[in-house]
């Protein structure tokens, strides 16, 4: 569980250092709950406290639906548009930072002569990208996606194994008819007992 939740922690901090630089504040967000909870299952998993694995496993099922819309969003499937500002929460018109950045994109300001346009006004080109940014930010959903479905097949097994050991916990042979100490007999026999007699 220790080196899952190492592989989970590197790929959320990797996406939120990437959104924190394209401003996208919706999943700065989600990034931010990410952490905070595989680090609660982590100590739910070290300390034995299912509950916290239960939290765990419950984020895990959001987090992957948050990331299938990303995925959604950046294809544009069911009428969603990589274009409007829905993961800045309409606060700024911030892209993904992969837009201009991605792998061998060439990146031209162009300032516009046009009269009466402020001067801090420019236009930015990108040309010559490898893969387009919405791709990119589909695979980095797509690892999410992954890394969490096994994390929570593995949560699962944990929480069972948890159940497990809670019920076949023994108080020191007190809940048993027999002590672990003899081994269980299978027929029992049954002796007369003989009544005490006064003694006067």
């Amino acid at each position: 569980m220790f080196c899952l939740c190492v592989f989970l922690q590197l790929a959320a901090l990797e996406r939120q250092i990437f959104d924190f630089l394209g401003f996208q504040w919706a999943p700065i967000l989600g990034n931010f709950l990410q952490i905070i909870v595989v680090i609660l299952g982590l100590f739910g998993t070290i300390q034995f406290r299912p509950r916290y694995i239960v939290v765990y496993t419950v984020w895990t099922a959001l987090w992957v639906t948050w990331n299938v819309f990303i995925i959604c969003f950046y294809l544009e499937v069911g009428g969603l548009s990589k274009e409007t500002d829905l993961m800045t929460f309409n606060i700024s018109m911030h892209r993904s930072w992969w837009r201009e950045h991605g792998p061998g994109c060439v990146r031209r300001v162009v300032r516009p002569s046009a009269p009466g346009i402020l001067e801090d006004y420019s236009y930015v080109s990108v040309t010559g990208c490898i893969i387009d940014f919405q791709y990119l930010e589909v695979i980095h959903s797509a690892i999410q996606i992954l890394l969490s479905l096994i994390g929570f097949v593995y949560a699962c097994y944990v929480i069972s194994i948890f159940m497990e050991e809670e019920d076949s916990f023994d108080f020191i042979g007190g809940l048993d008819t027999y002590s672990y100490r003899q081994p269980p007999q299978e027929h029992v026999e049954l002796k007369p007992v003989k009544p005490v007699g006064k003694v006067l």
